[in-house]
């Protein structure tokens, strides 16, 4: 028989209780509603995130919060824990190997192309791939489809918006600059918009990669999942990854983040190099 001789710790700050029951509750929501694996480090990022939501709510532990989220099977505040405990580092042109990669690879491919961004975050990373689009095959991207999607419902907003700060385009070179966005002006100095011509190319909806059926359906020429599975348990991983295959075009490509390495990989797909990965049996193919 085990004996508990200590009480559950709370939290490093003493604002709201936070034991380790609650945090153990928070690891299996957020892995059952999300996917997201967080580990015994995460503890005091999951307080500082979360007690917005106390504030906002006026609730005075967190298991007062925990009983509000368990009483509900969906609503609004479900999205609200979700959008606070998920991670939304991008930028444009991140992982910079990938984009020539996608550039070769639209070339070749048989119009209209369509490429699906699973993780867009506040946008970034979708408008660099339709860019990317624009600056491969001209105007014939017009006809493409950046499918841009996020569990994350306040970054896609973002997202949608379509403005970025002079900090968040500054790595960008000044023909890009002056070819994909507007400049802002009066209250909207220093600020500046992706064009229209680029914006209606790149579509925008929220989609939770556990729910049981997706709204990306038709088959695409290249999936970006970059920095996404790392937050996955392995189980989790695998079956991402074997929805992700018929969903491919053949010769379709996978693009992984950096992080994210051949480990990842079953035998559904196989490496190319530098964390971008082909369907391992091309469709239709026999089994040797």
């Amino acid at each position: 028989m085990y004996i508990e001789t200590h009480a559950p710790k709370p939290a490093v700050s003493t604002e709201f209780l936070f034991t380790d029951s609650d945090f153990s509750k928070v690891r299996a929501l957020i892995h059952r509603r999300a996917g997201i694996a967080l580990g015994e480090q995460k503890r005091q990022m999951v307080y500082s995130r979360l007690s917005r939501r106390l504030r906002e709510l006026r609730l005075p532990e967190f298991s007062s919060y925990l009983e509000l989220l368990e009483s509900r099977q969906d609503g609004d505040e479900w999205q609200s824990f979700i959008n606070s405990l998920t991670t939304n580092l991008t930028s444009f042109f991140r992982e910079a190997h990938h984009f020539p990669v996608l550039a070769e690879h639209v070339r070749k491919a048989r119009e209209p192309v369509t490429i699906w961004c699973s993780a867009a975050s506040t946008g970034e990373e979708p408008y660099s791939i339709a860019m990317t689009l624009f600056e491969a095959i001209g105007d014939k991207a017009n006809a493409a489809r950046v499918i841009s999607t996020d569990i994350d419902t306040a970054v896609l907003a973002k997202a949608q918006a379509g403005v970025f700060t002079a900090e968040q385009v500054k790595a960008l070179s000044p023909e890009r600059l002056r070819r994909f966005f507007n400049k802002g002006t009066g209250s909207n100095a220093g600020k500046v918009r992706i064009r229209p011509e680029v914006a209606q190319i790149v579509k925008f909806s929220r989609l939770n990669l556990l729910d049981p059926s997706w709204t990306v359906k038709e088959p695409v020429d290249a999936i970006f999942c970059r920095n996404v599975m790392i937050y996955f348990d392995k189980p989790t991983q695998k079956k991402v990854l074997d929805r992700f295959a018929p969903l491919l075009k053949t010769n379709g490509l996978l693009f992984a983040g950096h992080s994210e390495n051949a480990s990842l990989v079953n035998q559904t797909f196989k490496p190319l190099g530098q964390t971008v990965y082909e369907l391992a049996r091309a469709k239709g193919k026999a089994s040797p």
